[in-house]
Parts: structure tokens; C-alpha cells; sequence
């Protein structure tokens, strides 16, 4: 493909946003059950374990190894040492470049140092030559909810990739007009390819610049994919309109979008976040809001700082003017 081309097929991320996930928390597995008989496996092997354990004398270390399981609470509990293969990395030479997308970003999402090496040292060949099938757009969507921004920009490198977009100026280029003035598929998709490149160095000033345009656009959708692109974008320049529309657009579901791109989702880091926290003050204090987004600002609130207090303004506010600035936002690591 020559510089400057656009791939303007069909974003899957365009599609999901229409599409609620199948949420079925209730519903029951189809098919027969193990679970009653694996329970009474474990609980005949047990009371067998326990009676010989008696009668040798040493039932108290028996139950302390039982009890020695690993729980679900506590610190991360390394499974080993979290490093790439030498045997994976020598059999990702003879895969297919959708086969090593899917390696590697599968790593990457659990942390596995070299992945993030492999992906950067191989995704410019990717160029092309991988799809957002199910499987990898599965990854993808799971790599950009990491609670690593690392891991997110795996995912952005490979979406770059599969778009066949060219990381330079000249695409950006033949981007912008759809970007500005496009029907609504066409610009959606621009103004999302804009955003990742401006993420990945490519111009990220005009980015913002070109994004930022539609995000007063009479059609909802394509304020909506302005609003999510700036998230991604997550240049600091991107905070302030994110705010003015979280607090003033007319559409619940955007401005529900905008305190998602502050709060969690998109590419602010944590520090970027944090500097909206006096806005939302203010915003936690404004009767003219509605009882909804009231409630998203305290949301909001929570994931930034890391603080679980009440849905109420005066509490936040005598948190904050309590000289609690440097808090300790809850990390993976630290958990």
C-alpha cells in the first residue's frame, strides 16, 4: 500500500458500540453439570485424606496444607517468571503474522516481559497482513480495558496495523477530510485512525485539532466517535473538552462516554486523570445537573483517586480540602 492510503473498511469497534454485551449473570450452562460430582469427588478425597492423616497423628498439617490454597484476595501471586519463552520465541519466526498477533498481544495482556518488544519489533511487517477476526478482536478489546496503558498501546499498534495505516503525516493527510466533513462512516472511522495515530507520535496537535472539530456535530454518532477518540488520543489537551461535554451534552450516552474517557477507558494516564478532580467537585456540587450524571461524577471520582466514600458532594469536598493531594490511587501491584 502506498503512503498516505486509508483503509476505510468498517471499524469492529464502530459496531460494538451499538451492540450491548450478552450479559446473562443468571443463566444456566447448558448441557449436564460436573459440578455436583467434582464437589463429591473432592469432599469423599478429603474425608479419605483427613481419617489416614488422624490416624498417623498429623490431621493439623493436613488441614494447614488445605488451607494454604490459593484465595482470591491478597497481592498478585506470580505463576512463574512472567517472561516471553525461548521456545515461543523461536517458533514466532514460523507462524503466520495473524498467529503472532494473537501470541503476542495474549502475552502482552498478562504481562509477559519481550512481549511488548516482539510486538513493537514486528508490527510494522503486521502492516496488512493481519484482520480483527474474532479471535484477535477479542484480544483487543480485553488489551484496551488493561489496567496497563502499556498493554493498551500493544493493542492500538496492532489495530494501526490491521487498518493498513501508515504511521506519517501523509496519512493523516488523506484522513483529514473525511475526518472534517466525511458522511458518517467514513468520518467515524477517521476520526478514530486520526486519534491512534496522534497517539503513536504521528502529529498529534493537528490530531487533536481535527477530532476536536466534531465534537459539537449536530449527528450523534459522530460526536460520539469524536468523544471516544479523544480518550484515545490522551494527549493532555484532550481533558478540557472531555469535562465540557461530560458536563453539557445534550445525549446521556455521550456524555456517559466523556466520564468514561476521564475516568478509565482511553490512554490519560493516571497522573492526566487526576488534574480533572477539581472540575468534578464542582460538578458534584451543581444542581443543574441530572440525577444520572451526578451519580457518573462520583463514579468517576472513585476511579481516579482510588477512594471509596459517599454519593455526596460535601464529603468529597472535605476529602479533598483535607490535605489528602497525594493519595494513593489502588494499583495492580499494590492490591
Amino acid at each position: 500500500m502506498n503512503a498516505g492510503a486509508v483503509n476505510t473498511g468498517s471499524n469492529p469497534r464502530l459496531q460494538e458500540a451499538a451492540t450491548p454485551p450478552e450479559n446473562r449473570p443468571f443463566g444456566s450452562p447448558k448441557g449436564p453439570s460436573l459440578g455436583r460430582s467434582r464437589l463429591l469427588g473432592f469432599a469423599v478425597g478429603l474425608f479419605i485424606a483427613m481419617a489416614f492423616a488422624a490416624k498417623a497423628g498429623s490431621a493439623q498439617s493436613v488441614w494447614q496444607a488445605i488451607t494454604q490454597f490459593i484465595g482470591l484476595h491478597g497481592k498478585p501471586e506470580p505463576a512463574s517468571a512472567n517472561v516471553l519463552s525461548e521456545h515461543e520465541i523461536a517458533e514466532l519466526n514460523h507462524m503466520t503474522p495473524q498467529s503472532q498477533a494473537e501470541l503476542l498481544l495474549e502475552r502482552s495482556i498478562n504481562h509477559f516481559r519481550g512481549a511488548n518488544d516482539e510486538i513493537a519489533e514486528r508490527v510494522t511487517g503486521w502492516r496488512g497482513k493481519i484482520q480483527l477476526d474474532q479471535k484477535l478482536n477479542g484480544l483487543f478489546m480485553t488489551a484496551l480495558n488493561s489496567d496497563d496503558l502499556r498493554v493498551r498501546a500493544a493493542a492500538i499498534e496492532i489495530d494501526i496495523a490491521s487498518r493498513d495505516l501508515i504511521k506519517d503525516k501523509a496519512t493523516i493527510d488523506a484522513l483529514e477530510n473525511d475526518g472534517r466533513f466525511g458522511q458518517q462512516g467514513p468520518r467515524a472511522n477517521a476520526l478514530w485512525d486520526i486519534a491512534l495515530l496522534g497517539n503513536r507520535g504521528v502529529e498529534p496537535q493537528r490530531a487533536f485539532e481535527i477530532v476536536s472539530s466534531s465534537i459539537h456535530d449536530s449527528n450523534e454518532n459522530v460526536r460520539y466517535w469524536a468523544v471516544e477518540s479523544l480518550s484515545y488520543l490522551g494527549t493532555d489537551e484532550t481533558i478540557a473538552p472531555l469535562l465540557e461535554i461530560f458536563h453539557d451534552d445534550q445525549s446521556h450516552n455521550i456524555r456517559e462516554r466523556a466520564a468514561c474517557g476521564l475516568a478509565q477507558s482511553g490512554m490519560l494516564s493516571e497522573k492526566q486523570r487526576r488534574t480533572a478532580v477539581p472540575k468534578l467537585l464542582e460538578y458534584a456540587e451543581d444542581p443543574s445537573l441530572d440525577a444520572t450524571t451526578r451519580e457518573w461524577v462520583f463514579q468517576a471520582l472513585r476511579d481516579i483517586t482510588g477512594q471509596t466514600l459517599p454519593h455526596d458532594a460535601g464529603a468529597w469536598r472535605s476529602w479533598y480540602n483535607g490535605g489528602h493531594l497525594q493519595w494513593n490511587p489502588v494499583t495492580r501491584d499494590s492490591e
